[in-house]
């Protein structure tokens, strides 16, 4: 196994914030609004440095995202900050007529997203977000795994012109990619290569993928460990070149298992390599209040259930 240290736990959502005020700094024409979470969402550098190109939408998620697309229209690059929940499902008909029909660049930043939010409960722990993204035309999805590449991704992806969903989370988890990464949209990352399993993670999953590799190696199985955290556009080519090699699969995502990064992988391998395929997340089911550790030691979502699903699925391919 390829080790990967711990460098301090740190959380997503400072990465945004840290990646949007190197992007003030770097290019005048972004601009950011926010719908009264400046704190949470980490813009509050942003909004110091650069007044004049921060507008507080108050909690009016709806008219954010039509404003901010309109500043598209004068060459803006607009960020738009708040919970995941409200990122999504609150405004799915502006997101939808506004920013990916209108093909607008509008970048729309999502906290606080899945389980991790822990005691805020099911109401705000939205599980189906990357499903109803990916499924809008020319909308890029996001889902990076620590601080640094979180970081990354931010500043990445003012570089695109098209609409981009950006999720990252609330509590402090491993930060461990290296700092300053090249961020390559849509090309996923090997994390650590193998020969008996492939274990495509995403987000804050992807830590505990790796701590479900170092098990399985103790125990004489090689995990290949892929972080997709680009989930549209999908990179078909590094999926399928790992599939044909070990021919066994699963995938672990803090997400629902309809709509989700397994669903995307799934949908692949049916067309072009039927594979057998175990899948990680929460199954057709809300979240409820608890910590972070409690939630994902419940619904399954840690490095032992990634073992249990690799051996499973090691045994289907005989």
């Amino acid at each position: 196994m390829t080790e990967y240290k711990n460098t301090g736990s740190k959380d997503t959502r400072s990465g945004f914030g840290d990646g949007l005020t190197e992007l003030g700094r770097q290019n005048s024409n972004v601009v950011a609004f926010c719908a009264d979470l400046i704190g949470s969402i980490k813009m509050g550098d942003f909004a110091k440095e650069h007044p004049e190109r921060f507008f507080q939408a108050g909690i009016a998620e709806a008219n954010m995202v039509g404003a901010a697309a309109g500043t598209t229209i004068g060459g803006k690059i607009p960020y738009i900050g708040t919970f995941a929940a409200f990122a999504t499902g609150r405004v799915y008909d502006q997101i939808r007529q506004s920013v990916a029909y209108s093909k607008k660049p509008v970048k729309i930043a999502a906290s606080h997203a899945g389980l991790t939010l822990g005691e805020d409960g099911a109401t705000h722990q939205i599980l189906e977000d990357i499903g109803l993204m990916k499924m809008l035309p020319n909308m890029v999805v996001i889902n990076p795994c620590d601080y640094n590449q979180t970081k990354a991704a931010t500043i990445a992806s003012a570089e695109i012109d098209a609409p981009v969903y950006l999720r990252f989370g609330r509590p402090k988890v491993p930060n461990f990619t290296p700092e300053n990464q090249n961020f390559e949209i849509g090309k996923a990352w090997m994390v650590n290569e193998g020969t008996d399993v492939t274990i495509f993670a995403t987000g804050h999953l992807v830590w505990e993928a790796i701590q479900a590799g170092i098990t399985l190696e103790k125990e004489g199985i090689s995990a290949e460990i892929i972080n997709i955290h680009t989930i549209k556009p999908l990179d078909r080519k590094a999926i399928l070149e790992s599939v044909k090699k070990t021919k066994a699969v699963v995938t672990a995502e803090e997400h629902m298992l309809n709509g989700g990064l397994g669903d995307s992988i799934a949908q692949v391998l049916a067309l072009e390599y039927p594979t057998p395929m175990e899948m990680i997340g929460v199954n057709d089911t809300f979240g409820e209040s608890g910590t972070p550790e409690e939630l994902m030691e419940k619904y399954g979502l840690n490095a032992e259930s990634i073992v249990e699903a690799s051996k499973k699925v090691i045994q289907r391919k005989h």
